[in-house]
């Protein structure tokens, strides 16, 4: 049941980190928002009618830190949609099949993802002194948005980063049940002596 829980949690910060990853709304300003991978533009006062685009292909991304940027990000979502479906099968495996110790399969991926997607937010910002960015929020620099403010998007990208590097610290919940031992300790060497418990 426990890790079925910590599965379900997983899943959920793979999906959520892929909305951030396709939201448009990481910049916004009062007719145009930029994610990641989308852009949208609106007439003003009229957010409900967008014309919105994608950047099919890194080449298509018009700055360099935005490609790093867009590279480091999706490579940490794949970690951990990776990591994601690892935790779903070992969850969902027979008893007798994996060993329940540890932090799960790879306790490792995960944090290698949150590594990654963290990387990837604060690079990010740097693509905002591009001329796309310019064009979009006025006198934006580097880590400067000008007139564009910050989306949801970006936000829930950074939640997700947040709670990818945190949730290996929690670890994998104990799956092992722990046999009753007899501990004897012996005064000349002062060391601890393990022994299994016997039935009387």
């Amino acid at each position: 049941m426990a890790g079925s829980v910590w599965a379900a949690l997983g899943l959920s910060l793979a999906c959520i980190s892929a909305l951030s990853l396709i939201s448009p709304a990481w910049f916004q300003s009062h007719t145009f928002s930029f994610g990641i991978l989308t852009y949208c533009s609106w007439p003003r006062g009229d957010s409900w009618n967008q014309s919105c685009g994608t950047f099919r292909s890194l080449d298509d991304i018009p700055d360099f830190a935005w490609k790093v940027s867009a590279a480091i990000l999706l490579g940490g979502w794949l970690l951990l949609a990776f990591n994601a479906v690892l935790l779903l099968s070992w969850a969902l495996a027979p008893k007798g099949l994996c060993p329940r110790r540890g932090s799960g399969p790879m306790p490792g991926v995960q944090a290698v993802a949150a590594t990654s997607i963290t990387v990837g937010l604060l690079v990010f910002p740097i693509s905002l002194a591009s001329p796309f960015a310019k064009e979009a929020c006025g006198a934006s620099s580097v880590y400067h948005g000008g007139q564009c403010q910050l989306g949801w998007g970006y936000v829930t990208a950074i939640l997700s980063a947040f709670l990818a590097s945190f949730l290996p610290m929690i670890g994998w919940p104990g799956m092992t049940k722990v046999q009753e031992k007899i501990i004897l300790f012996s005064g000349d060497t002062e060391k601890i002596i393990l022994m299994p418990e016997m039935s009387k």
